[in-house]
């Protein structure tokens, strides 16, 4: 039985011209980059090449972009960064309740450090209201994260917006308060200018657009204060030490060309197949709930709790049947914690843990799609006949 993978979400699969790209920094072209013959000069060409693409697909300076292990260290770098940088001048982060754990349980541990931080509600859509952050603000803030896009239910920010009201108010009071967005599920998917978004940190990783899993990267506009996370040799720019995994940054940079020339197609073609599972659901499925907003979300992210019936037993059941999804974050899927993005939108435990999320890719097809419609209802109307194990 062939798999039909529904969890791009979590990651992609790397593309072959990803890891065509890549070969030969595992092979041939494998000197270090800070040594100073030919063959290592060779890789840090590739590293620098790399950077000025993902700079210019973002908006950005060469020079702004750090190159990281992932979007977890990136969101930890940002936070613990500035925060370090900048706590002779205050000690207030801001934040929002549905934030990725890389940031959450990273504020967390600021807390145990002696930094006050707030977490801003949403609202059912699992919007934050700029004007919520605006009054948030004290004389002791120093940085505000907002992630671009949720990876659970997919709800888009207005981040530029917030930027916006953050240089304001910055300006009004003569008070530096940098602004940081984990956009790990929108690079790739979502056209990005940090320009445009008024952001001073982006976080970005490259397997959620079909790039090698342990590689990301971590823009830091020119002046922003930061502390590096991790000190040695000082690579960087003094940033993020350590030996450049030089086939990971080239499979980054490759992954995202691709990505952002297929962009406008391919998320147009992820929309209608997203449209068409909602309404066909819907239609099908007595009493399921979707969570987020529908029309200002990621192209791919569908995200529908079937209160009464436990989310777990409709993965496996669409498991068996060959569907590959999920139940939310991938990140934390071993927990049995409801989703505390769930919870922050008003559902009930319950309701939450009867949750599934399906997110396609560039591969999905019409037919894995209505193969997989086939299956979902008649799962859930399955389920719901059965004696229910939910308990809140």
């Amino acid at each position: 039985m062939n798999t039909i993978y529904m969890d791009h979400g979590a990651t992609t699969p790397m593309r072959s011209e990803v890891l065509e790209a890549m070969m030969p920094y595992f092979t041939e072209s494998f000197g270090n980059p800070s040594s100073i013959y030919t063959l290592a000069q060779e890789t840090r060409n590739a590293v620098e090449d790399s950077r000025r693409f993902v700079a210019n697909s973002i908006g950005a300076r060469a020079s702004e972009i750090c190159f990281t292990s992932g979007g977890t260290e990136a969101d930890n770098a940002a936070i613990k960064g500035v925060a370090m940088s900048m706590k002779n001048l205050g000690n207030h982060i801001i934040t929002t309740s549905i934030e990725h754990h890389a940031v959450l349980h990273t504020c967390h541990q600021m807390e145990q450090f002696g930094f006050d931080v707030t977490y801003i509600p949403v609202d059912d859509k699992g919007f934050v209201s700029a004007k919520d952050i605006l009054d948030a603000i004290t004389d002791k803030t120093i940085l505000i994260s907002v992630m671009l896009a949720n990876n659970e239910i997919g709800t888009i920010q207005p981040i530029k917006e917030i930027a916006e009201k953050i240089r304001e108010y910055s300006d009004k009071n003569g008070k530096t308060i940098m602004f940081h967005t984990d956009a790990v599920q929108a690079v790739g998917h979502l056209p990005v200018d940090v320009k445009d978004l008024g952001v001073d940190m982006l976080s970005i990783s490259g397997h959620k657009f079909y790039g090698p899993r342990g590689v990301g990267a971590l823009y830091i506009k020119r002046g922003t204060p930061f502390e590096p996370l991790i000190i040695g040799g000082g690579q960087e720019r003094q940033r993020r030490s350590g030996t450049e995994n030089v086939p990971g940054i080239v499979g980054l940079s490759k992954a995202l060309e691709l990505s952002v020339k297929e962009m406008e197609l391919e998320s147009s073609r992820q929309i209608k197949i997203r449209n068409h599972i909602f309404d066909y659901l819907k239609k099908n499925v007595d009493d399921l709930l979707i969570n987020g907003d529908q029309i200002n979300r990621l192209p791919n992210n569908v995200n529908i709790s079937f209160p009464g019936i436990e989310g777990e037993s409709i993965l496996l059941a669409l498991d068996l049947g060959g569907v590959s999804a999920s139940s939310g974050s991938a990140c934390s899927a071993a927990s049995i914690e409801p989703s505390h993005v769930l919870l922050a939108i008003g559902r009930s435990a319950e309701q939450a843990r009867g949750t599934i999320r399906i997110t396609i890719g560039r591969t999905t097809t019409n037919e894995d799609v209505q193969y997989m419609l086939n299956l979902l209802p008649n799962i859930v109307n399955k389920l719901k006949n059965m004696p229910s194990s939910i308990t809140a």
